[in-house]
C-alpha cells in the first residue's frame, strides 16, 4: 500500500500538467467508473489545490458527456460532498 500511495501522491504533482489539472482528471475518471469513495477523494484534493466551483463545474460536465446519463447519481454524490468541504 505505501508503495501505492506514494506513487499516487508523485501522479498528481506538477510536471507537464498542472496538478489542479491532474487531481479535475482524477475526479473525471472515477464520475465515469461510478467510485463514490473515490469521487470523495478527489473532490477533497481538488478543494486542497483550490480548484474553482467554475472548473469544477466544467469538470463534472465532461464527466456526464463521457459517461452519460449513468454518470447522473455521481454527480449529485460529487456536488454534495464538494458542498460540504470549504473551499479555501
Amino acid at each position: 500500500m505505501s508503495t501505492f500511495s506514494a506513487r499516487d501522491a508523485r501522479g498528481y504533482e506538477d510536471g507537464a500538467l498542472p496538478g489542479t489539472t491532474k487531481e479535475l482528471l482524477g475526479l473525471v475518471a472515477p464520475m465515469v467508473l461510478r467510485c463514490d469513495d473515490c469521487i470523495t477523494y478527489h473532490g477533497i484534493r481538488c478543494r486542497e489545490e483550490r480548484v474553482s466551483d467554475p472548473e469544477f463545474s466544467d469538470a463534472l460536465a465532461v464527466a456526464l458527456v463521457v459517461g452519460g446519463s449513468i454518470v447522473i447519481r455521481h454527480l449529485r454524490h460529487a456536488v454534495a460532498r464538494l458542498g460540504q468541504v470549504p473551499a479555501e
